[in-house]
């Protein structure tokens, strides 16, 4: 059942964002922007955990679910160390994932030559 919701809210997600481009004058990197912040500012009200709760892997891999990651690494890293959670909080709650997303992505470009249009 859990592939099942990951699936459902995960695909509510994505084709919201596809509405959102088809419907509206918004670019993709307008909806990357707007995904980010909505997950993050839900996040901060605690409406995007029940979400997670819910869906799994389906909320958090989605570009909501980056913002997700950023507000509750400040959360955690603000109980630990004060003010100074509000700088390293995001950043050390998301390094792993943007770290294998550089390490893939250049891995991906050494293997295939991508070729411009």
């Amino acid at each position: 059942m859990d592939y099942v919701m990951a699936f459902i809210v995960g695909g509510a997600i994505c084709a919201i964002g596809q509405v959102l481009m088809d419907a509206t004058k918004l670019s993709p990197a307008h909806v990357l922007v707007l995904f980010v912040t909505l997950g993050a500012v839900l996040s901060g009200l605690g409406l995007y955990e029940p979400l997670v709760e819910i869906g799994k892997a389906g909320a958090t891999i989605p570009l909501t679910g980056f913002g997700h990651t950023l507000v509750r690494g400040v959360i955690e890293d603000v109980d630990k160390r004060g003010f100074l959670g509000i700088f390293t909080g995001g950043l050390t709650s998301a390094a792993a994932g943007i770290t294998a997303a550089v390490v893939f992505g250049y891995l991906m470009s050494l293997l295939f030559n991508p070729k411009s249009k």
